[in-house]
């Protein structure tokens, strides 16, 4: 719409002279987009981007609708689908003849989705004394029959094209095998090894699918088509930080080579230019179009992704292009079907994914596997560095989201502790480095140390929007997986601060759970509460975990109760559809059995860091771990948590402490036997 309409000299006579047109960018406004989006989606039963509504001058909606094609668009026959212009002049006409139906039709309707707008109230709705009842158990079994009822069989992942990585849902699936016994008991022993199995299938098809840059790194936002072979070819930073943490705890769980590749892919594109900012901190998404080539007029999508076989020919040597070719599935025609290249954009190109394996092509070449296996890296790099050189990249969308660079640092620090346990690993220093820096640039730029406040986005200086709760939720559970990186008592202080102020704004103190806006945010018409996992894992799910672990490791009984009652606001919902509250799942065990426990470590020396190794090469779940007495690190950790304080420093030793009290110390070398669950 952008070309066709926003920028038509016709469409902007119309908007200008008779309208107030508003242009809302939804990654620095979520709240607003989330709020005209239900709108959207109960008045025309379907939703989408781009978005168009008009609103009274009280904010109330009067009608929207997603795509209206301009008027020399070609992509949208006129007949078939309302014209922008022609829309512009209904609602024009509409508003100066029958204004007064038109506010008090827009009053009922945002009288109904306040109505509509009530996750995380119901369990609270009939106002009841008693206490709301904790979730079952029962809720993590029920969504995982789900995700097996869901399940390609062949190619992974759940249901059809349009394919999302769903990285919330893989993550509480492997984490199934971890919980303790009494999970494994209702969800069943043979049943969670069923979906761990199911997970790394799909894992391991989208990162040898076209979703992921074969030759570059990282991974785009989803798939058109059901293989996982052909990418909507945008990467954002906030699926980078989530898959990394999958990928991490696939290795964690199976050591498998593949997995561990996948990490240190996405932290390759995480790291480095252009989504690394040279300040600190990640820039937000490449976007799928750009110039196929330098001095182009028009940007296609893909372009900077595709290839055709005589590319392969001309770049690689006849010999070489036929093996590498071979190993990614590039046809003469193209490999993508004319049905997914509704505007031509595509023809003989081929998006690049492994369809055979290297031993396959030695058999097939009577060549060696290792001269195979070389001709594909040298391959690889021939045709990265061609790209970069040859091909303009895809625009960037340069803002820092706070939220975001909050999964990317705890992403990057989970990654950084796992890479310390191979020999050469560099990055895992490098990927430390960037989250740790990432952290400072927040903590100079956008937070106020006087009020503890953060500000949502940086671009070019300091944005004016106010940090929102996922903003907090997302940098906390960050700033946790930092700590547990580093055990740098700055790390964990920083994230009780936000957490406080998190508590303070967002908050709700009848139903309990966090709003999305504060009570203070003037500009919107609803208050929200961000309950289910979407493209970004849900807000109180982020937080119930956030306060559970913050509760656990400072020994704070307020933080723990918070976390309940953050599960027990959306209890009425999850027991309707659990599938769609993964990241709720680990509260709601948590919530059943007792808390979570942490493993707070003391002492130095040999044993102790080979302990620390071990755990940190075990996939962790509803556990945390603290250290006191390493380098005169623990000192605002001893003052917060009179437990951790009462520990005397100098010796090494474990401790597991649950529900306010820690049993007797063990031995340094039942390190491992005090990890598992």
């Amino acid at each position: 719409m952008e070309r066709e309409s926003f920028e038509n000299v016709q469409v902007a006579d119309v908007l200008n002279k008779h309208f107030i047109p508003i242009k809302i960018d939804r990654e620095e406004r979520p709240d607003i987009d989330r709020i005209y989006m239900q709108y959207v989606q109960a008045s025309t039963g379907h939703g989408g981007w781009p978005m168009n509504v008009f609103i009274t001058p009280d904010l109330e909606p009067v009608f929207g609708g997603t795509y209206w094609p301009g008027p020399n668009s070609t992509t949208v026959q006129h007949g078939s689908h309302p014209g922008f212009l022609g829309i512009l002049e209904r609602v024009r006409t509409l508003w100066e003849t029958q204004r007064q139906r038109c506010i008090e039709s827009a009053k009922n309707v945002s009288e109904q989705l306040k109505d509509f707008a009530q996750d995380g109230t119901l369990a609270n709705s009939q106002g009841s004394a008693e206490k709301t009842d904790t979730p079952e158990l029962e809720l993590l079994e029920e969504a995982a029959s789900h995700y097996q009822r869901k399940y390609d069989k062949t190619f992974g992942g759940f249901g059809g094209a349009p394919k999302f990585p769903t990285p919330s849902n893989l993550g509480f699936l492997l984490s199934l095998s971890e919980f303790p016994t009494e999970v494994q008991d209702i969800v069943g022993h043979e049943e969670c090894g069923k979906v761990k199995n199911m997970v790394l299938h799909t894992l391991r098809c989208i990162n040898r699918g076209g979703i992921h840059d074969q030759v570059g790194s990282g991974f785009a936002r989803y798939s058109v088509t059901r293989d996982w072979s052909l990418p909507h070819f945008e990467k954002m930073l906030y699926d980078q930080g989530q898959l990394l943490n999958v990928y991490v705890d696939a290795f964690l769980l199976t050591g498998d080579a593949e997995m561990l590749g996948a990490v240190y892919d996405i932290v390759a594109y995480l790291i480095s230019p252009p989504i690394a900012a040279s300040t600190g901190g990640f820039y937000s998404s490449e976007d799928a179009d750009s110039f196929y080539r330098m001095g182009d007029i028009e940007k296609r999508e893909g372009a900077f992704y595709v290839w055709t076989a005589r590319e392969l020919k001309q770049i690689l040597g006849e010999k070489d292009a036929g093996i590498v070719g071979k190993f990614f599935g590039v046809q003469e025609s193209g490999n993508i079907a004319p049905e997914n290249d509704a505007h031509d954009e595509l023809l003989n190109q081929n998006v690049l994914s492994i369809t055979t394996t290297s031993d396959s092509l030695a058999k097939e070449t009577g060549r060696p596997k290792e001269d195979i296996m070389q001709t594909l890296k040298v391959g690889r790099k021939t045709l990265r560095e061609h790209r970069e050189r040859e091909r303009p990249r895809p625009g960037l969308d340069d803002k820092i989201v706070v939220g975001w660079n909050g999964l990317a640092v705890g992403a990057l620090a989970r990654a950084s502790s796992v890479l310390q346990s191979i020999p050469g690993s560099e990055q895992a220093q490098e990927s430390l480095r960037a989250a740790i820096k990432a952290v400072n640039f927040i903590r100079n730029e956008l937070f106020d140390p006087a009020t503890g406040e953060i500000v949502r986005v940086y671009r070019n200086g300091r944005g004016e929007t106010p940090a929102f709760a996922d903003d907090y939720a997302y940098l906390v559970q960050g700033l946790i997986e930092l700590y547990e990186a580093t055990f740098d008592d700055q790390w964990l202080q920083f994230a009780d601060t936000l957490q406080k102020v998190q508590n303070d704004f967002f908050w709700d103190a009848k139903s309990g759970g966090f709003f999305s806006t504060k009570a203070s945010q003037a500009d919107t018409l609803l208050r929200l509460k961000d309950g289910m996992d979407g493209a970004e894992p849900s807000t109180n799910g982020v937080s119930a975990s956030n306060l559970w672990r913050l509760g656990s490791m400072l020994e704070d009984d307020g933080y723990v109760e918070l976390a309940k009652r953050t599960c027990e606001a959306f209890n009425a919902e999850m027991t309707q559809h659990p599938f769609l509250f993964s990241s709720m799942m680990s509260s709601v065990v948590a919530g059943r059995l007792d808390g979570m426990r942490t493993v707070a470590i003391c002492g130095d020396g040999p044993a102790v860091q080979e302990a620390i190794a071990k755990s940190r090469l075990r996939l962790k779940v509803n556990t945390t771990v603290v250290r006191k007495g390493w380098k005169a690190k623990g000192t605002w950790l001893s003052r917060r948590n009179s437990l951790v304080g009462a520990m005397k420093a100098d010796k090494p030793s474990f401790q597991v402490c649950e529900k306010g009290v820690c049993k007797e110390e063990l031995d340094i070398r039942q390190a491992e036997k005090a990890l598992r669950a």
